[in-house]
């Protein structure tokens, strides 16, 4: 029996249900307005959440991957709808995020005649996706969609563009569900190399110093239980990358923190004192090395990723296992020897009381009138049971974010590591909210980003998202304001902020809110924020000449660490 036809646009609805997609963000205009005709029948199918902007569309989409791990799916027109998601397709590129972004495109018998809203989009985005493919033709469509999200969401994840020719939107053609589990010339998992494996697990033997550095790449193959047995075993003590800190619980015992630039002094003193540096799913970045030349020059380096890409790139390895983190990790257990580390561990707390005592002591029981960003979070984590998800922004709120927040489950943590896109936080918190919503979702953002997508208040009251919004306000663009000040002679260009009325913003979307200016009303404003879960914007005045301690200027060697008495 004949299959029924049907359109383009209606084959897309189908597909995606095949892949089993329950939320599309998204923001309609003319070349994609088939789509969103089809989308009017598949309601029952699809949570939609229209946005207020493109980036923000894809932001909202990076937000649900991470927290839901599942992939991202939106939606948006041709020309500038889609240049808009530009910048979060580099972002969910550059933190292995998976996302699906359709965008609308004029017909495919116009396209090089410059039509109205006809943009190359499949040109501009080849160098930050995995896969970036304009669908012409309606028979095209459920193939695409079925490679597209098997390259999205195997091996290192990324976004895929789908480039959504008008034409194929109304054509007609049978709706043939498919199935790609193989694509020609992409191999998402490398065969494991036992000898690989054996090299690095007699180094771990052997080793009297070890570190592992802990990646995102642990929570993207759902790895953590894997890492704390292997650890154990081994008792290595462990830091964090940014978009790897909720990996291991905040308080397990050999947790010690988060390295690089304003990460914790006794990984990053002990990165230049181990005898073996093991990197777990990390891209050795600069913002974790500090200066190459000088960056664990004593230590042996294994490197363990599923990107062969990733190997070498930035530091030379002595060793190193391609594959998967979790398949690495269990293969890994089984041929390393249990250990004690004791002694090597123990050393790490003379750096632990100097960081306590010179920067955490001061950040989160000030002897200053003013709030400090780090009390703040520290706060709020305590008081959602370290059982939040964190999202933030970019600037001195991320950093401090990151440092004070705790956690006790993984996927805990969403913030734009790689890019460092300010913006980010707001459209990523509501797609948290939607992927995860029985958990509280709390960002924290400056004034600065969060201006950047304050339109999205738009979006959290349409769609009723209860999102619960810090605004640690300093008014200036505090990390840039803090670089000129330590750097800068103190020459303040284009960093101060004469900033609205955020609670009266708020209240016009109708959004709950509270604004604080004492130490003695925040622990009140904060039961306020949590006692629902509606939508909630708390605005804190925080010190306006705030610095994130400590911290490694750029380019130093990782052990040139500031702390505020230098």
């Amino acid at each position: 029996m004949a299959e029924k036809k049907m359109k383009g646009s209606y084959i897309l609805m189908e597909a995606l249900k095949q892949e089993g997609v329950d939320t599309i963000f998204g923001y309609p205009g003319g070349n994609i307005i088939p789509v969103f005709d089809a989308l009017y029948d598949y309601q029952d199918d699809f949570n939609y959440i229209l946005m207020r902007h493109e980036q923000a569309v894809t932001h909202a989409a990076e937000g649900y991957a991470r927290a839901s791990g599942k992939p991202g799916v939106c939606i948006v027109t041709s020309g500038p709808g889609a240049t808009n998601t530009i910048t979060g397709i580099g972002d969910a590129m550059m933190d292995s995020t998976p996302m699906i972004v359709i965008t609308g495109q004029a017909n495919a018998a116009s396209l090089g005649t410059d039509a109205f809203q006809e943009i190359d989009l499949v040109g501009i985005t080849q160098p930050i996706t995995k896969w970036s493919y304009q669908i012409r033709r309606a028979e095209d469509i459920a193939y695409a969609v079925a490679r597209a999200f098997h390259i999205a969401t195997t091996g290192r994840p990324g976004p895929v563009v789908l480039d959504f020719a008008k034409n194929a939107q109304n054509e007609l053609f049978e709706f043939q569900p498919q199935k790609i589990s193989i694509a020609r010339g992409y191999i998402p998992y490398p065969d494991l190399n036992e000898k690989q494996v054996d090299e690095v697990a007699n180094l771990i033997n052997e080793s009297k110093k070890p570190l592992v550095l802990v990646g995102q790449g642990v929570i993207l193959s759902n790895a953590e239980k894997e890492l704390l047995t292997f650890l154990e075993k081994a008792d290595i003590p462990a830091a964090s990358t940014l978009l790897g800190l909720s990996a291991m619980p905040s308080d397990f015992r050999l947790n010690k923190g988060f390295i690089g630039m304003h990460g914790n002094i006794a990984p990053n003193k002990k990165t230049n004192e181990c005898d073996l540096l093991i990197g777990i799913g990390m891209r050795f970045a600069d913002r974790v090395t500090g200066n190459v030349k000088t960056y664990a020059k004593q230590a042996k380096i294994v490197h363990i990723d599923i990107d062969i890409s990733e190997i070498g790139k930035n530091i030379k390895t002595d060793a190193k296992i391609l594959g998967d983190a979790k398949e690495v990790l269990i293969a890994l257990t089984k041929k390393i020897k249990e250990n004690n580390h004791s002694e090597w561990i123990d050393s790490f707390k003379a750096f632990e009381e100097e960081e306590y005592n010179k920067v955490i002591k001061k950040s989160l029981y000030p002897s200053v009138d003013a709030l400090t960003m780090g009390e703040v979070v520290r706060k709020v984590s305590d008081a959602t049971h370290k059982d939040a998800i964190l999202v933030t922004d970019v600037g001195q709120n991320q950093m401090e974010s990151a440092r004070y927040f705790q956690y006790t489950k993984s996927r805990s943590i969403v913030t734009s590591g790689g890019l460092g896109t300010m913006g980010f936080g707001l459209p990523a918190a509501i797609g948290a909210k939607i992927g995860v919503p029985n958990r509280t979702v709390c960002i924290f953002a400056g004034d600065g980003g969060f201006q950047m997508s304050i339109q999205e208040l738009g979006t959290i009251m349409q769609s009723n998202i209860g999102v619960k919004m810090i605004l640690l306000n300093n008014n200036y663009l505090g990390m840039v304001r803090q670089w000129q000040e330590l750097f800068y002679q103190k020459r303040y260009s284009s960093t101060p902020m004469i900033n609205p009325d955020f609670n009266a913003i708020a209240s016009a979307y109708k959004i709950a809110n509270r604004k604080v200016t004492k130490r003695d009303e925040l622990d009140e404003a904060i039961n306020d924020m949590l006692s629902n879960d509606e939508a909630f914007l708390l605005v804190v005045e925080v010190e306006e000449n705030g610095l994130v301690y400590p911290m490694t200027p750029a380019g130093e060697t990782i052990t040139n660490i500031l702390t505020p008495e230098d």
